[in-house]
């Protein structure tokens, strides 16, 4: 299982051309991660758990003991709760960019999604999924069913990101179609203007829904690698501009960091989860990111 973990990385996922293989191959990475952290040591502080052993499902896992102490313990006896899961997927232009010819944005966030599908299927969790740019243009209702595994990534395979999008008008949309109380994950760049996503953010947040917001950004957008002058084009407007990316860079990290400390502080204000990640990350932060969520609502 030592390789497994391989498959948390993006560049390695890339050469997995099957959906169903990458979402297994991601799972069981991560899965491979968890095993491959022994701990010694019993607290009587944690009578009540038991620690981690291979073949345990890590939905038991109690994610509040491993934050505290770095060591994986299972609750001796776990109330079974589903959760009901929404991956909610956005198809703006500017989600197809890739600046290396790895993974693009949209490729990342659907192979992150086909994980954490196949991960709440195998915990018997009702999963739907819907697709958005303008409005929302793809849905599948949640099902815990193990052919449901395979309807959600069919369409997820199928879906291509392109043309313009209207994040506030699509998650407004989402919520009204949405008649249970939720886990709504959402991946998305959000490079829209920030103050309306917020408030549609904030709309789903005070229906009753927990919401992960998994921000995916191009490795370049992140970390700009750039150097001399440089030509940009605008996926969505297909604007171009020429600039010195030498002389911008520091503004422009300052500008990325900013534009992700405000989401941050605005999701914590609401109870967000917010998950910064981009295109070269390995997998494993955004599936515990989940796996906290899952828990907080057990």
């Amino acid at each position: 299982m030592g390789n497994a973990e391989q498959y948390l990385k993006p560049e390695v996922i890339r050469q997995v051309a099957r959906l169903d293989l990458r979402a297994k191959f991601i799972v069981e990475g991560f899965i491979a991660g968890l095993h491959a952290s022994p701990f010694q040591g019993f607290s009587v502080e944690f009578s009540e758990h038991r620690k981690y052993s291979p073949g345990d499902n890590i939905s038991d896992i109690d994610w509040n003991v491993y934050a505290k102490t770095d060591r994986y313990y299972t609750k001796k006896f776990q109330a079974e709760t589903n959760l009901t899961g929404y991956l909610v997927m956005d198809l703006s232009a500017s989600m197809g960019y890739t600046y290396r010819q790895e993974l693009t944005k949209f490729e990342y966030g659907i192979s992150l999604a086909a994980a954490l599908s196949y991960l709440m299927i195998h915990q018997q969790d009702p999963v739907g999924l819907m697709a958005f740019d303008v409005k929302v243009r793809k849905s599948l209702a949640p099902a815990s069913r193990r052919s449901q595994l395979g309807n959600i990534l069919s369409m997820l395979a199928k879906l291509k990101p392109s043309g313009e999008t209207d994040i506030e008008a699509s998650l407004h949309q989402v919520a009204s179609m949405m008649r249970h109380r939720s886990l709504v994950m959402i991946f998305s760049d959000l490079l829209a203007d920030p103050e309306p996503i917020r408030k549609a953010l904030y709309r789903l947040r005070f229906s009753g829904h927990d919401v992960i917001i998994f921000h995916i950004l191009d490795e370049a957008e992140a970390e700009f690698p750039f150097e001399g002058m440089v030509r940009f084009e605008d996926n969505e407007s297909q604007e171009v501009i020429e600039v010195d990316a030498d002389a911008i860079k520091a503004d422009y990290l300052e500008e990325v960091e900013s534009f992700r400390a405000t989401y941050k502080a605005d999701c914590v204000r609401a109870r967000i989860d917010y998950v910064p990640l981009h295109t070269g990350m390995p997998f494993d932060k955004a599936l515990m990111s989940y796996l906290l969520s899952r828990q907080a609502r057990g």
